[in-house]
């Protein structure tokens, strides 16, 4: 007697799930770190369009996204950017505590005033207005090859700032989002406080990569 033919799974009502790669195939098949396809992965779940689940994959659930895709890409974009953040800068601030020299503290002290002034101007004086700040705390480090990795960083740093006060929307009811953060940044590096300088970054990226995962 022949076996009955084997049931099979019904489709979705929207659209059949199909498998892709895993993580660590598809970021060696892009030339990428794990980090940056986990947080297109994300981009994609929350567009809608893929489907992890334990132990098979991930799955291709739909093919137009729920939200605008562009944007979904930017926030995913801009964790990586944090991320580079916290390596760069969260390190520059701890040495820069430790090795400022006078000329350094006026430096530092012009870019905040700076920072301060573009507050009532667009977004995009206030963005110009804030790298200067950066660039003064990795300045004091006094090291050389951190400082080259930020010079090179800095046309990333200066999107992702942007992109970042247009999509969580910080300047709507501060026009100077972020000075207290800024202003105890600055007064660590000046009393020599290195603990207090790089926990003051550290946490500030921490709240802003929370509220980039919580959209």
């Amino acid at each position: 007697m022949s076996r009955p033919a084997p049931q099979q799974t019904a489709p979705s009502t929207r659209h059949s799930a199909q498998a892709t790669a895993g993580e660590t195939t598809l970021a060696k098949s892009l030339g990428v770190g794990r980090s940056t396809v986990r947080e297109a992965l994300r981009a994609l779940a929350g567009a809608g369009l893929v489907q992890s689940r334990q132990g098979s994959g991930v799955f291709v659930i739909a093919t137009s996204p729920k939200e605008d895709w562009s944007t979904q890409l930017r926030r995913a974009a801009l964790t990586d950017v944090c991320e580079v953040r916290m390596l760069i800068e969260v390190q520059a601030a701890l040495l820069a505590a430790r090795r400022r020299t006078d000329d350094d503290l006026v430096a530092i002290d012009a870019a905040l005033a700076g920072r301060r002034d573009a507050a009532e101007g667009s977004d995009v004086t206030f963005v110009d207005a804030a790298i200067p700040l950066h660039a003064a705390v990795v300045a004091a480090a006094r090291n050389p090859v951190l400082a080259d990795l930020f010079t090179e960083f800095v046309p990333v740093l200066q999107r992702g700032l942007s992109d970042l006060v247009e999509l969580l929307d910080l300047r709507a009811d501060d026009p100077n989002h972020g000075d207290d953060g800024r202003a105890a940044l600055v007064e660590a590096v000046t009393r020599g406080d290195a603990e207090a300088a790089g926990r003051t970054l550290r946490e500030e990226l921490q709240r802003t990569l929370a509220r980039l995962r919580s959209l």
